[in-house]
């Protein structure tokens, strides 16, 4: 009896699939790992513009340039730095995202302002949780509600993400712009930090040059996890012109545009108010103030600081919680899908206590823009294994099986990608330590390789997983499916990469009077079929 109930429970519980639409649900595949048909490919050009933009309007980027002021470069040399940053970031990310454009598969296969503008006595709560907790009631307030409000989106499935980044780009874009128009009109112009100069300290051990490409790899390092799972969004696209139009644009335009906006209302709020407030809510806080708690002050810091919250929900749905359901659906696919894996990630967080991060953010900020020494090894390999290995070329039905295929390498793993990795990390490693540590004494060399982690990295990776895939070949490198068993390709896809549709309801290959299933030979989530000249 109790088996039959928990047979019944896990038959419940386990995904179903159309089959009639390829949706297979196994041990390896479910609708959303499957290769995105074309009807589930909806995102355009506005939309990856949207979904960047996201990326883009937020607080982190809004304070980069005091990031590159406060170590003694010029406003020109912090701008100098953010453009690059931003147009490599744009470059790496169309790059690793081509596998999703053509083949359609993915990478796995803040806030307590807006509260206290309306309430103003919500920020001075009194703190009623321990001071071995590194927070406030006021803070731990913010997140619960911050992760409240966010919680319904996660039932929206990624392909139809199109209106919430129109709705949310452009409100939080029109806010930062109203701020800077604000700030310049009281102030009339702009204050001394936008005129700021070189000053690097002479105790600096790091001249121009140094301080500028460490810049570019810290910033490459704070993106550097949405470069790496790229495919999981960009095989949402209508075709590989909508992303590259959408994407650039919005990575390297909106990118730099938010950190001279940001960079600007600092500095003409420094004429006003006599201090610099790189810090978006901290300054909203002080124009609330300094407008005596009036309700026209309220209503302007609410509008302003919503647009920071919500585009602060939606990198983190996006970035966090879809991304981390995807990775979940790959490892459990007969039972969770996006949506189940995204709401597992969000009740995850709990178990994580982000808010023991806010009052430790030195650090943390330090190691989170560090990514770049472990994630761009990968990004190297996986760039070498897609373009020069397998010269763009994925066998789809050999990934959705470990039997007659060679993707399943040895026992499920590649062993040849862990020593590429390893020595692609290891020569900066010790640069982050001591980074992290605050060390000052240490080897100039440790400081100097950190600086390009993300370039030695990429590079390091990516040579070194070659050679040994050259030493150590595997078979059907560069392979592919010569007919479309999953519908994931319209007509003129299928003709550009040689592959044959076929129709389930009509079949009909030139020169082929009749296909057949193999019931006896089923592989994976396909179907083998006969037709008159071979074996599909």
């Amino acid at each position: 009896m109790a088996s039959l109930r928990l047979r019944t429970v896990k038959e419940k519980v386990q995904l179903k699939g159309n089959e009639a639409e390829h949706e297979q649900t196994d041990s390896w595949s479910n609708r959303d790992l499957i290769p995105l048909p074309p009807s589930r490919r909806t995102w355009g050009a506005f939309h990856y513009f949207g979904y960047w933009a996201i990326s883009s309007l937020n607080v982190s980027n809004w304070q980069t340039p005091n990031t590159f002021l406060t170590v003694g470069l010029s406003v020109g040399q912090s701008m100098g730095v953010i453009i690059v940053s931003r147009a490599l970031i744009a470059l790496f990310s169309t790059i690793i995202a081509w596998c999703g454009l053509q083949w359609h598969i993915g990478f796995t296969i803040q806030n307590s302002v807006c509260v206290t503008a309306i309430w103003p006595s919500f920020a001075t709560i009194e703190n009623t949780l321990p001071s071995s907790m590194p927070t406030t009631t006021y803070q731990f307030v913010g997140f619960i509600l911050f992760w409240t409000f966010s919680l319904p989106f996660l039932f929206i499935r990624p392909e139809k993400f199109k209106l919430p980044f129109q709705v949310v780009s452009i409100y939080c874009g029109v806010g930062m712009i109203c701020m800077m128009i604000w700030s310049l009109s009281v102030a009339k112009g702009v204050g001394p930090v936008f005129s700021q100069g070189q000053d690097i300290p002479s105790e600096s051990r790091w001249n121009s040059s140094w301080l500028i490409m460490s810049g570019i790899n810290q910033t490459l390092g704070g993106i550097a996890a949405g470069i790496t799972n790229g495919s999981d969004f960009s095989r949402y696209a209508k075709s590989p012109r909508h992303y590259i139009v959408g994407s650039i644009s919005s990575v390297w335009i909106v990118g730099t545009l938010v950190s001279f906006v940001g960079l600007v209302t600092t500095s003409a709020c420094q004429r006003i108010y006599g201090e610099v407030y790189w810090n978006p809510p901290d300054l909203l806080m002080v124009m609330m103030d300094s407008g005596n708690g009036s309700s026209k002050a309220r209503a302007g810091v609410f509008f302003l600081s919503a647009g920071f919250a919500l585009t602060a929900m939606f990198e983190n749905i996006c970035g966090n919680a879809v991304a981390g359901g995807i990775d979940l659906a790959g490892l459990f696919p007969r039972y969770i899908d996006i949506r189940r894996g995204a709401l597992i990630t969000f009740i995850a967080c709990w178990v994580v206590q982000p808010w023991q991060l806010i009052n430790r953010a030195a650090t943390f900020i330090t190691v989170l823009s560090s990514f770049s020494v472990f994630l761009a090894p990968l990004i190297g390999m996986m760039a070498c294994d897609f373009y020069v290995l397998r010269r763009q070329r994925i066998q789809l039905s050999n990934l959705y099986r470990t039997h007659d295929t060679a993707y399943w390498y040895w026992h499920g793993v590649n062993w040849r990608a862990i020593p590429a990795w390893l020595c692609g990390w290891a020569p900066t490693v010790g640069g982050l330590i001591v980074t992290v540590q605050e060390s000052n004494d240490a080897p100039r060399a440790l400081f100097q390789l950190y600086y390009m982690a993300f370039f030695i990295g990429f590079f390091t990776s990516g040579l070194i997983f070659y050679i040994t895939m050259r030493l150590f070949p595997v078979p059907s490198l560069g392979d592919y499916d010569e007919v479309d068993y999953f519908g994931a390709f319209t007509a003129q896809e299928a003709a550009k990469l040689g592959v044959v549709q076929l129709d389930a309801s009509d079949v009909r290959l030139e020169g082929v009077e009749r296909i057949e299933p193999l019931q006896a030979q089923e592989k994976g989530p396909k179907t083998e079929y006969i037709v008159a000249d071979g074996a599909y």
